[in-house]
C-alpha cells in the first residue's frame, strides 16, 4: 500500500455537548482548536506534544490520536511501518470541552489523509468509527460537522444532522481549574428518571433548537430552553462549584449550562451587536470573580466548518 510522502495536518475544534437538556444528543463546535501533524516513518512511533497533555508524549500506541489512526488504517487496508505525530493541543483536558473527541477525529482524518483520498471512509462510517472509539456520538458529531449538531443512535449505527446557529449566538466558556473524570460523573446518573422530567427535557430540547436557530427568540427564551432535569442535578455532588456557578449565572438571567460532563460551564450570550451583550458579559465576569475560584473565561465563536485537513505547512506552535 502506498502512503502520502509528505506530512499531513489536521485541525479539530473543541465542542460542548448536551447544552443543558440535549443530553447525549446536542453538540456545539467552538473556535478553540487542536492541530495534529502526522507523517509516515520507516519504523517505530514518535510523538511530540505542545500544550495540554504534554505528559502523554510517551504513551506510544496508547495515545488516543494514534489509537484512532490505527483503527482507521485497519479499515482502509493496511498499517504503515512507522508513524510520527506532532500535536499542538489548546483544548483543555478533562474539562467537558471534547478533548477526547477532538483527538479521535484528528486521528481518523490524519490516517485517511495519509492513506489517500481513494481510501476515505463514507460519512456514516466515519461517524460510526469515531463514535465507537469515543463511546457516544454527540461530541464527535459536532467536531466533524461544526456548528450545531443533533446526533442519535439507530440499529444501523449513529446518525447526525447539522444546523446553522444564529450569528448572534456567542459561546462563553468558564473553564474549571481542575479536571473531572467523565466516567465518574456519568456513573452518578440514575438508571431511571421520572416521566415528567423526561417530558420536560424533551420539550426544552425542542425549544433550544428553535432558540439557537430562529431569529427573534431572545435571551429569555434561551434561558428557558437551557433548563435541564436529566443530568446536571445528579452530577452536582461531584462538582459543587460548577453547579453553584451555573445556578448563580442563571439567577442573573444568563443562559448557562454544564459543558458536556463538566466541570466547565458554558454560557450562551447574544452577540456583540446586541445592546445587552456587554452588560451580561460584565455580569458574568463579576459573578465568576465573586466565586473566588480561578475559572478561565473565554468568549469564543461557533466553529461552523468543523474538523478539516489543512495545507501541509508547519504547525503554528
Amino acid at each position: 500500500m502506498s502512503w502520502a510522502a509528505e506530512p499531513v495536518r489536521v485541525q479539530v475544534p473543541a465542542t460542548s455537548a448536551n447544552l443543558g437538556p440535549g443530553f447525549d444528543a446536542l453538540g456545539l463546535a467552538l473556535s478553540l482548536h487542536d492541530e495534529v501533524e502526522a507523517r509516515i516513518l520507516p519504523a517505530g512511533v514518535s510523538i511530540e506534544i505542545t500544550g495540554e497533555g504534554a505528559d502523554l508524549a510517551g504513551a506510544g500506541e496508547e495515545h488516543l490520536v494514534l489509537r484512532a489512526m490505527r483503527e482507521t488504517f485497519a479499515l482502509t487496508g493496511g498499517q504503515p511501518a512507522g508513524l510520527g505525530l506532532r500535536c499542538l493541543n489548546r483544548i483543555p483536558h478533562g474539562r467537558g470541552l471534547g478533548s477526547s473527541a477532538a483527538a479521535i477525529v484528528a486521528g481518523i482524518l490524519a490516517a485517511q489523509a495519509l492513506a489517500g483520498p481513494e481510501k476515505a471512509l463514507p460519512g456514516a462510517e466515519l461517524l460510526a468509527l469515531a463514535s465507537r472509539i469515543e463511546g457516544h456520538p454527540d461530541n464527535v458529531a459536532a467536531c466533524l460537522g461544526g456548528g450545531l449538531t443533533i446526533a442519535w443512535l439507530t440499529p444501523d449505527g449513529p446518525r447526525m444532522i447539522g444546523l446553522e446557529p444564529l450569528p448572534s449566538v456567542t459561546p462563553v466558556i468558564c473553564v474549571a481549574p481542575d479536571p473531572v473524570r467523565t466516567d465518574l460523573v456519568r456513573g452518578l446518573l440514575p438508571d431511571q428518571v421520572r416521566h415528567r422530567d423526561a417530558a420536560a427535557n424533551a420539550g426544552r430540547s425542542a425549544l433550544l433548537i428553535a432558540a439557537l436557530t430562529q431569529p427573534g427568540s431572545g435571551r429569555e427564551v434561551l434561558l428557558e430552553a437551557t433548563r435541564d432535569w436529566l443530568h446536571q442535578d445528579y452530577r452536582a455532588e461531584a462538582m459543587p462549584e460548577t453547579a453553584a456557578l451555573v445556578g448563580r449565572l442563571r439567577a442573573a438571567g444568563i443562559p448557562a449550562v454544564v459543558s458536556g460532563a463538566g466541570p466547565s460551564v458554558l454560557a450562551l450570550l447574544s452577540g456583540p451587536d446586541k445592546p445587552d451583550y456587554r452588560y451580561h458579559l460584565d455580569s458574568l465576569g463579576s459573578i465568576v470573580r465573586e466565586t473566588g475560584i480561578a475559572w478561565h473565561v473565554s468568549s469564543l465563536d461557533v466553529e461552523r466548518q468543523g474538523a478539516r485537513v489543512l495545507l501541509p505547512e508547519p504547525l503554528s506552535g
